[in-house]
């Protein structure tokens, strides 16, 4: 059988670190990751819950937060738990082997305080291009010899 997940999004909030009875460091967090399309409620993004353990977890806390851009490698987990109004609640889960920080918080925040300005200078240098006038045509034709050819 094979259970492998890979995935690249961005955390919809800062990583939440726990510690079990023994200590072990636990971090989960959830993943956006943008669709390809709209679906019928106008949903454009899937929301994954993702959890890491032990040094990985601490690592995440410490680097990670709203907004960071991560890849996660690891294997699909689903289980169940009665809530406090004892009804079952069933929950699947990426257990993440390895995080990837594909983005870091300084340049993160320099790209959000620039982007409105860019933004606005693109959008008053735009100009129209009229590709009948603008260009020369005079290199669509090739002058082949014969002895030219390879083949």
């Amino acid at each position: 059988m094979i259970n492998r997940v890979v995935l690249v999004g961005r955390m919809t909030r800062d990583p939440e670190l726990r510690r079990t009875n023994t200590g072990a460091a636990v971090t989960s967090f959830t993943l956006a990751l943008n669709r390809n399309y709209n679906s019928a409620d106008g949903q454009q993004a899937d929301y994954i819950n993702c959890v890491v353990w032990n040094k990985v977890a601490e690592n995440v806390e410490r680097y990670c937060s709203k907004g960071s851009l991560v890849g996660v490698e690891g294997r699909l987990r689903s289980r169940s738990y009665d809530n406090a109004q004892g009804q079952k609640v069933y929950v699947v889960e990426v257990v993440c082997d390895s995080v990837q920080f594909l983005e870091t918080k300084a340049a993160r925040e320099k790209a959000q305080q620039q982007q409105p300005q860019v933004a606005q200078d693109n959008f008053y240098d735009m100009k129209t291009v009229d590709l009948e006038k603008d260009f020369d045509n005079s290199f669509d034709s090739f002058n082949i010899m014969e002895d030219d050819i390879q083949f």
